[in-house]
């Protein structure tokens, strides 16, 4: 899922607002720097789902039949392949 800088930043914005509004969470950091942090972590996250999003489209493609995209069949495929991209790489 592709998200602009703009909506990150938002989105980044409203996390860092209710960490500060949680009286369990110390403001060890300077705002700036938990502000980055948290666009970091978010950028990384959709980045490695674009990428099994990728490796299971490709994976599906190189099968030695035709699935067209779209049906129930690719469907299955897609979120098996996903699941198993996604399990591999959250292990490394």
């Amino acid at each position: 899922m592709r998200l602009s800088e703009d909506r990150i930043s938002h989105i980044s914005h409203l996390v860092l607002d209710m960490l500060m509004q949680n009286r369990n969470v110390d403001a060890l950091q300077p705002e700036e720097r938990v502000l980055r942090e948290i666009k970091r972590t978010i950028t990384a996250e959709l980045t490695f789902d674009d990428e099994a999003d990728n490796a299971a489209r490709h994976t599906i493609q190189t099968l030695s039949r035709r699935v067209p995209e779209g049906s129930r069949e690719w469907e299955v495929l897609y979120q098996k392949y996903r699941e198993e991209e996604l399990r591999r790489r959250r292990k490394l």
